[in-house]
């Protein structure tokens, strides 16, 4: 049964070996570390890690962030580092599983990508998948909104990014999740929107239920949409402890 949820972006700028000594959305990092830092709170026997890649798969669980395909010179071996334990992951896994060790988390970790391709039965299958997987299951989600909010975005402006984003946070905010298996994915291929699957699995982890939100963080700097949420599932088992 899932105990709690976690949904963050992905993008590479979450990673400081990126960005240098000045902070760059700190609110955001901040966010994302709050969020996960409440869903370890909660003592769950399994963290489940979701997020966007080519393929629909499950990754080692000892897999990390590998920062070379942005910074060369970061490449695991290279100035002396040490080798990724169990080879690179897909960017969304790998800041997951880097939020997870930054809360401190050493438990049962479990890293799922879900491909673009997904059509939302699959994904909502998924998801169901994981809330079974164990007594106590935490999910974090990793997904971005759109990328076409501005001139300055990746993709450039497309005024239909708007209104794609603020439902997908209305949806959250008002724990409607199911209007998140409406989402059309052929808009959201078009807006660069590569959460999509990723929110579909997350809807169907939470079986119809309409959990509490609280949204952490809603903003599109460099014309990306993020948003950081902690849900709660209505009726949870108790704490080991």
């Amino acid at each position: 049964m899932i105990t709690s949820a976690a949904l963050c972006p992905a993008p590479p700028l979450l990673a400081r070996e990126l960005t240098g000594a000045d902070p760059v959305v700190p609110e955001l990092r901040q966010a994302c570390h709050d969020a996960t830092a409440a869903l370890v709170a909660d003592e769950p026997d399994l963290v489940a890690v979701v997020g966007s890649a080519a393929e629909t798969r499950v990754w080692p669980p000892a897999g990390r962030l590998d920062l070379s395909a942005y910074a060369p010179a970061l490449a695991a071996g290279a100035g002396g580092l040490e080798p990724l334990p169990a080879g690179p992951v897909p960017l969304p896994l790998g800041l997951g599983a880097r939020l997870l060790d930054q809360a401190g988390y050493a438990g049962r970790r479990e890293l799922y990508s879900v491909g673009d391709h997904e059509p939302a039965e699959a994904c909502a299958a998924l998801g169901a998948r994981l809330a079974s997987a164990a007594a106590r299951v935490a999910l974090l989600v990793m997904a971005d909104g759109s990328a076409r909010r501005g001139v300055k975005a990746p993709g450039y402006l497309d005024e239909r990014s708007g209104p794609f984003d603020a439902a997908v946070a209305g949806a959250i905010r008002a724990g409607d999740l199911a209007a998140l298996l409406a989402l059309d994915p052929g808009l959201a291929r078009e807006l660069m929107a590569t959460g999509r699957a990723s929110w579909q699995v997350l809807a169907g982890a939470m079986n119809g239920d309409r959990p509490p939100s609280e949204i952490r963080y809603c903003d599109d700097p460099f014309g990306v949409a993020y948003l950081v949420a902690s849900l709660r599932p209505t009726s949870t088992p108790g704490r080991k402890h």
